[in-house]
Parts: C-alpha cells; structure tokens; sequence
C-alpha cells in the first residue's frame, strides 16, 4: 500500500457503531428537555458534529440554552448505553490488521471528547490498536469539523503532509472537513446515504470489506 502515508478514521459510525446509540439517546433527552427531537432530526442536524452544535442550534431555534450540565448528563447516558450496545463496526479489526500487515499507520480523528473516544473504543477492544498517540479529538482544536483544523492536526502529529492522508468518514461535516484539509476522504455508506455526504468524495463504500481495496 504505497498510496497513502496515513488513514485517518472518524469514531463514531465508522469504527464504533455508536451513532444509532448516541442520536437516540440524544433525541430522547432533547425530547424531555422540551426541544422535540425525533431519531431522524438528530441524524440529519448532529451526526458527525461536536456537542456545541447543539447548543448553538438548540438556541438558535428556541431562543432558550441546555442546561449547564448537559453535556455531562448527556455522556452519562451515552457512556450507560455504550456499556449495554455497543459493537464496533463490522469488519473494522480487519481492515486495521491489513494496514497494519501493509504498514500503512492509521489514527483516529473524532468530533467526541477525548474521554468519549477512550469508553468507545476500549469498550469495542480497539483501543489498544491505537493509544493515545494516535487519538485525536475535537477537543485539540479550536474548530471541529466541518472546519479542517482536526484533520490537519493529525496529519501534523503523525507526520506526514495532508494530500498524503486517507480520511474515512460517514458524515457530511466529516466529509466537508476532509475535503478542506486536502486530503482523500472515503465514504462509509451504511448509515448515511452517498448523496447525502457531499461533494469531493474520492469513492463511498457500504462494507468494511470494501476498504482496502480502495485505499491500495
């Protein structure tokens, strides 16, 4: 595997199969906060964004702020549902074995907080393949995506120049953030349909199984 120096994975949706978790936890609590929030509304507004997102939207269309322990009452629920579902992303620990037989690093840049990355992935058994080396977060920045800054900084920590980077994401902020950082993002369709992740994908793929071939 010579085309790319580094991939760079989203969390959430990508490695971990958290996204149907986390959005139904979130519509649910949004719900009972007294902002109505169905599954879908939060697929299509949330996913793929860090917590401010909404925040700032929950006010823009309420005129009214979260309470100031909502993001830790959220995660609390989150962090519970993850310890009773979560899996991580079929075929997943295949795709890092082949880059990690091709020599290909691999990281993860994620909108989640460093100590939400750190429960998905240990709880899925994929922590130990990356460490905190190879962890990015939202959290190291002062944009998320869709602004690039989180991808450039992994690139920068990991060594290598952005047009050498593969970046995998399912989301359209992922995807826009990608394709700001200059680098090949690979769209991860199980979830969220390709017209629905944007302009400048270099290939969507459905399975796992797919991947690697596309990044050869």
């Amino acid at each position: 595997m010579g085309k790319y120096d580094v991939v760079v994975f989203d969390n959430d949706g990508v490695l971990v199969d958290s996204e149907p978790i986390s959005n139904r936890v979130l519509a649910e609590y949004l719900s009972e906060l007294g902002h109505p929030t169905t599954y879908e509304d939060s697929i299509r507004d949330y996913m793929g964004a860090a917590l401010h997102r909404v925040h700032d939207l929950v006010l823009e269309r309420s005129g009214r702020r979260l309470p100031e322990d909502f993001d830790e009452a959220f995660h609390e629920r989150v962090f519970a549902a993850f310890q009773r579902e979560l899996r991580a992303v079929d075929g997943v620990a295949e795709v890092l074995g082949g880059l990690e037989e091709g020599g290909v690093p691999y990281c993860v840049a994620s909108s989640g907080s460093h100590e939400r990355i750190r429960v998905a992935l240990r709880g899925t058994g994929l922590y130990e393949r990356f460490g905190e080396g190879r962890i990015f977060s939202a959290d190291d920045v002062g944009r998320g995506k869709p602004a690039p800054d989180l991808f450039l900084l992994a690139a920068e920590k990991m060594g290598v120049r952005p047009e050498r980077c593969a970046v995998v994401e399912d989301s359209p902020l992922g995807v826009r953030a990608g394709v700001a950082a200059g680098m090949d993002v690979y769209g991860f369709t199980a979830m969220t349909p390709a017209a629905r992740l944007g302009d400048g994908v270099t290939a969507n793929f459905r399975s796992m199984g797919e991947l690697l071939a596309l990044l050869a």
